[in-house]
């Protein structure tokens, strides 16, 4: 959800996915630029927000729903994550084609609904379904509104619109977990609650003052076979994760899981390689650079969303933190983030990017193990948290933006755009496997004992992890430039 847009003399920027082809304006610009900006960027940091404010009110949620343990509760995350990676390229292909300002409009209407929908929900398997209708709308949005900002903006106002859109991505990471600690005081519906007034208001202005732009050079339908091919794969695997411990690794359900994984993954491929509009073009996996960002992305999102949610489970459930106290108290790794997001960009000119983006991953693998080596029964956050935490967040300061930002410099022009949006796929991606191997090595805990113990594991891995995504990042760097462009 992060990315950086703009070259090396631009401010720093975090955003989410980019759209997935070349805007091309079939109408004039915005006549009310100031309005439509604050549209889009309203709408994106909505669906941004969404996705860090859930973590919060995970025990709320699972004392509501009182038969809900972990692994069915993690589906809350992992559906809304899996389905967004794999329409994320699809779904922009398709609003660019037929248009950007109605599909921005569906979409946001449809996350909209989806949000009441999750707000009034009176079981853990509505809330995910209604998670994944929620998906779906952000997979709309988020393409289209970006595709709305680059082409319909007056040029001498574009390179500045896209990095005020764009920090929306970072200012919802930075506020979810506080901003869902107050929500959840009153109840975790307004997490979802909170969504109905914003999107309501971005509707009726969107009517009203955004125009028509489409992409007029796409004529090929997106292969939304392929798309649905790897839903099936990351969910059946993630399936075979979650229920692991829970069904037993030897039961029969978890090995078709395995099996449905694979077979799933292979027709996924085949299906790419044959298809004129992919998921993933195969042309863009044999350029190396964009291969070992790809793996990077995937590997480093995996520790970035367990360690998050590992951190919030063991304030709430072993400390006995509130939910407004723990948004707080995770508030604190994530506003480093552009702050050494910048200091990256500056090392980038003198420095391979994928040593930075080692470093980054490195630092954050030690952060989790300073916290799995600190933690205990007593209740001390200056010592045992925010240290790990603090070392934590400069790590992905420096290597996520960096990962983001250098994936497509050895593409071809006509590709970034695509590229980008497939970098951002590969992330929520990892991020959907993070979840499921928490959840896999952490199990069900009963007692200190043994839930200080599957903590400690549980950063152990996700640690390991992080020191492979620092190995796969030395391979990334550009061959163009020492930095992004």
């Amino acid at each position: 959800m992060t990315e950086i847009i703009g070259d090396k003399n631009d401010a720093m920027a975090v955003s989410p996915p980019a759209p997935v082809s070349p805007p091309v304006a079939a109408s004039g610009p915005a006549g009310r630029p100031g309005l439509t900006l604050l549209i889009l960027s309203l709408a994106a940091f909505m669906a941004s927000l969404d996705v860090f404010i859930v973590n919060v009110a995970f025990d709320d949620i699972g004392r509501d729903f009182g038969d809900a343990g972990l692994s069915q509760l993690s589906w809350v995350l992992s559906a809304y994550a899996i389905v967004y990676a794999a329409l994320l390229v699809p779904a922009g292909r398709i609003v660019d084609r037929y248009g950007r300002k109605g599909g921005f409009l569906l979409g946001l209407a449809l996350f909209t609904i989806a949000s009441a929908a999750c707000a009034g929900a009176q079981g853990i398997w509505w809330l995910v379904a209604f998670r994944v209708l929620q998906a779906i709308g952000a997979a709309i949005l988020t393409p289209a509104s970006l595709g709305l900002v680059v082409s319909t903006m007056p040029l001498e106002l574009r390179a500045r619109s896209v990095r005020i859109w764009a920090a929306t991505g970072a200012l919802a990471a930075a506020l979810g977990p506080a901003v869902g600690g107050l929500l959840v005081e009153a109840s975790w519906r307004w997490v979802f609650l909170v969504n109905l007034p914003v999107g309501i208001i971005a509707l009726i202005a969107g009517v009203r003052v955004l125009v028509l732009s489409r992409n007029t050079t796409i004529t090929d339908f997106p292969d939304l076979v392929g798309a649905v091919l790897l839903t099936i794969s990351i969910g059946a695997l993630t399936l075979g994760l979650v229920q692991g411990t829970d069904w037993g690794w030897t039961d029969p359900k978890i090995t078709a899981a395995w099996v449905l994984a694979i077979a799933a993954f292979a027709g996924f491929v085949f299906s790419s390689m044959h298809h004129t509009e992919p998921v993933i073009d195969p042309a863009l996996l044999r350029v190396r650079t964009f291969s070992f960002a790809n793996v990077t992305a995937l590997l480093f999102a995996v520790p970035f969303a367990g360690g998050l949610l590992a951190t919030i489970l063991w304030l709430q459930q072993v400390w006995s933190y509130s939910a407004i106290k723990t948004g707080f108290a995770v508030s604190t790794g994530p506003l480093l983030v552009p702050i050494f997001a910048a200091v990256a960009h500056r090392l980038s000119a003198r420095i391979p990017v994928g040593v930075i983006v080692s470093a980054g991953s490195l630092l954050f693998a030690a952060g989790g193990v300073l916290m799995a080596l600190s933690v205990d029964e007593t209740p001390d956050y200056a010592t045992e948290i925010l240290p790990g935490w603090l070392i934590g967040g400069v790590g992905v300061g420096l290597a996520l933006p960096s990962i983001l930002s250098s994936a497509t410099a050895d593409l071809a022009t006509h590709q970034s755009a695509t590229g980008s949006a497939v970098i951002n796929m590969s992330r929520q991606i990892g991020m959907a496997l993070g979840v499921s191997v928490l959840v896999a090595v952490l199990g069900t805990p009963i007692g200190y004992v043994a839930a200080h113990n599957g903590f400690q594991q549980s950063w152990w891995v996700l640690a390991s992890v992080a020191v492979l995504a620092a190995v796969a990042a030395l391979g990334m760097t550009p061959r163009a430039a020492s930095a992004p462009s």
